[in-house]
């Protein structure tokens, strides 16, 4: 999906909220829709992390269903991009984190709150995952996915999966889709290769925690992080090109310092 100056002034970008609600509230609060309705959300990564309920599930599915409900309310203004623990879920890829087997404590959480029908709510869930994009290319030469796929200096990567609809082999361990979303090459050439191969002069991503809220690998890459303590979002203009600098210019905290966020402790980023 492609986006420009004609399509809105400006575009808030938030990544790896992990079952965040209270993040999720403030990422809405700063789009501020009402002052601004031209603006763009996008958003990735919010299953696996967060809350859980009295018997162990996890509540993350809450958000994911938070999701679904906004992009049927602003279909054209929110984009939700596929990542790695999403996908983790369309394709029953198993994820270990702490000792916990997070796509078991997700599909406890869903059986906690929809008992007999959990297996329907999983079906609707599989359906709109499989709907959502990859990525997100602004013509101020600014790329957008959850990751950048590895040693695409060395073994090359099959972009058309941006271009096409995907199939099965795209989404397994190996393919295209699964390379890009678990994807953790920071490498100045690796990053090099990619931006040619998609036309991009930046890469904005989620998928690596950061301790603050923002990393800068190289002179293509900017990673956020909306998820723990000092999360951090950016709101980049659509109109002209961008920078490096520009993008990290346009990175501001989700909180002030003088907030609270009491719903950071479940950070299960990456």
């Amino acid at each position: 999906m492609q986006l420009g100056e004609s399509d809105g002034a400006d575009i808030v970008v938030s990544t790896d909220l992990h079952g965040q609600r209270l993040n999720y509230r403030r990422v809405l609060e700063l789009t501020d829709w009402a002052n601004h309705p031209d603006r763009h959300l996008v958003m990735q990564e919010v299953c696996h992390g967060g809350p859980h309920y009295p018997h162990g599930g996890c509540m993350s599915h809450l958000l994911l269903e938070d999701i679904a409900a906004l992009k049927a309310q602003r279909p054209n203004h929110f984009h939700f991009l596929l990542s790695n623990h999403e996908l983790a879920e369309l394709m029953d890829f198993p994820i270990t984190k702490s000792n916990r087997m997070l796509n078991l404590h997700f599909r406890n959480g869903q059986r906690e709150m929809y008992g007999d029908a959990c297996e329907d709510v999983r079906l609707a869930m599989t359906g709109f995952l499989r709907s959502c994009p990859l990525a997100l290319q602004l013509d101020n030469g600014v790329f957008i996915c959850h990751s950048a796929p590895a040693s695409v200096d060395e073994m090359g990567f099959d972009a058309t999966i941006f271009d096409r609809r995907l199939h099965s082999g795209d989404l397994d361990t190996g393919g295209p889709a699964f390379r890009l979303v678990w994807g953790r090459d920071f490498r100045q050439e690796n990053a090099d290769a990619f931006c040619e191969l998609v036309g991009a002069d930046i890469l904005v991503h989620g998928h690596e925690p950061c301790p603050e809220g923002v990393y800068a690998p190289n002179n293509r890459q900017v990673i956020l992080d909306s998820c723990g303590d000092h999360a951090r979002i950016a709101i980049l203009p659509l109109a002209g090109q961008l920078t490096l600098n520009d993008v990290l210019d346009c990175v501001r905290p989700l909180y002030e310092a003088s907030d609270v966020n009491e719903n950071s402790s479940g950070n299960e980023a990456g």
